[in-house]
């Protein structure tokens, strides 16, 4: 974290005409949330990294986009807009990270320092509307978001385990392909079946269109995220939204969209041992109960625990083709990409709890309930099933940074395209102008 700022500061140093950083809020403990933002346009773009904990690519790729666009005019002034960066929306969280991100890439290394806070300490969720948005991440993006009405806007994530995919409010003819040369440029596997978009309107491979956000329990929240968010705070400006998801660990199968040769079997397979992985957990968690009073930071490591072994059965029901869920509403049809997603994802929840467990345990400085063993054991072997059985391979940072940022421009140029489009029309051109235009700050 510390060192991302000091990195945006100096690109200000080097450019004070062109770029600026400002303080825009303050995280819950204390850690300035900065914007870095490049130009004078009178267009806005908002790109927000580091709004799950978990994910770090961003921090590197809000610097990339920073430096081309001081690079090339043509993002800036050619395009009469203005590139704001938020460096990082949970600072906290992300800190929580630190723990893996110096290496070894390794699976095992990453979920044993794995950290993601409980969803309702997610800073771009919005369960009670904006108005009664209570993190003051949240407060200030919304604050952010407002003043701006940007044209357009990005959310920068990140997949663990899997492929990279494209998640939009609004549709951008023409983006499918451009992602597709992307990622085949740069060895990037596209997810045709995240689990995050299983009902969702396709775009196109791996882009997605999201729902209208509507009132949801939080198992809906967490595995759909079709719930109120700053992902469509800022809809009635006219501005476009993409959530950029780019895997740390590549998983070629997930982008093969050739039929199934039993999907019932491999459905039926997944919710088995989902429903017993998190049996498993759940015991163990059990044992660890009586000695979580040594732990200063159990609370916080235990609520997304309790998130995860509150909405897994949920899951493991909607995925059973036998279950009564499952009758209730269908799954779509299914490709082989989306069943390895649908693996790889069970596997995913089972093996953070597991993570998080293990740090709980390392908390207390002893293992009195004598779980370490067991939690290692299926740490690793669950590692392995993702390395040996899925083939799942480190995509280094630098061709994580390129993939996100180049969907990043391309979506932005598409959705200023789009807006022009509409202006010629002769409709009205939303977005166009921030509340408070950046060049006369």
């Amino acid at each position: 974290m510390d060192e991302l700022a000091a990195r945006a500061a100096a690109l200000v140093d080097g450019r004070p005409r062109d770029a600026r950083l400002r303080r825009v809020g303050t995280s819950r403990a204390g850690t300035p949330l900065w914007l870095l933002s490049i130009g004078h346009g009178g267009r806005q773009a908002l790109v927000v990294a580091g709004p799950h904990a978990n994910e770090p690519v961003g921090g590197a790729t809000v610097l990339r986009l920073a430096e081309r666009a001081l690079a090339d005019p043509r993002l800036t002034e050619g395009a009469d807009v203005t590139w704001n960066l938020l460096l990082c929306l949970d600072p906290d969280g992300s800190r929580r990270n630190e723990g893996w991100l110096s290496g070894p890439y390794e699976l095992g290394h990453y979920f044993r320092h794995f950290f993601r806070p409980g969803f309702a300490e997610q800073p771009e969720w919005l369960p009670d509307g904006a108005a009664a948005a209570a993190l003051p991440e949240t407060r200030a993006l919304l604050a952010v978001q407002d003043e701006l009405r940007p044209l357009f806007q990005c959310s920068l994530h990140g997949v663990d385990v899997g492929g990279g995919f494209v998640e939009l409010t609004r549709d951008l003819p023409g983006l499918a392909p451009r992602v597709a040369r992307i990622a085949g440029s740069l060895g990037v596997p596209r997810e045709v079946g995240p689990c995050d978009a299983l009902y969702w309107p396709c775009l196109g491979p791996a882009v997605y269109r999201i729902p209208p956000p509507h009132r949801g329990d939080l198992a809906a929240a967490i595995t759909e995220a079709a719930v109120e968010s700053t992902w469509f705070h800022p809809q009635p400006y006219g501005t476009f939204t993409a959530i950029v998801e780019a895997p740390m660990w590549g998983v070629t199968a997930v982008e093969d969209a050739a039929p199934p040769a039993d999907a019932d079997a491999v459905l039926r397979a997944v919710s088995r041992a989902l429903r017993a992985d998190m049996r498993l957990l759940e015991r163990l968690l059990e044992r660890i109960a009586p000695h979580l009073a040594e732990v200063p930071e159990a609370t916080r490591l235990l609520a997304p625990v309790e998130d995860y072994l509150l909405v897994c059965p949920g899951l493991a029901d909607a995925w059973d083709p036998d279950s009564d869920a499952a009758a209730a509403r269908p799954l779509p049809p299914l490709s082989a990409g989306h069943l390895a997603g649908l693996r790889i994802a069970g596997r995913r929840l089972a093996l953070r709890t597991a993570g998080l467990l293990h740090q709980v345990v390392r908390g207390t400085g002893r293992d009195r309930a004598g779980v370490l063993p067991e939690l290692d054991r299926i740490i690793d072997v669950w590692c392995a099933e993702y390395r040996d059985g899925f083939r799942a391979r480190w995509i280094p940072v630098a061709r994580q940074t390129e993939y996100q940022a180049a969907v990043v421009l391309d979506a932005f140029e598409l959705a200023e395209r789009r807006a022009r489009a509409l202006a010629r029309s002769g409709e009205p051109e939303l977005g166009a102008q921030a509340g408070v235009p950046m060049h006369l700050e």
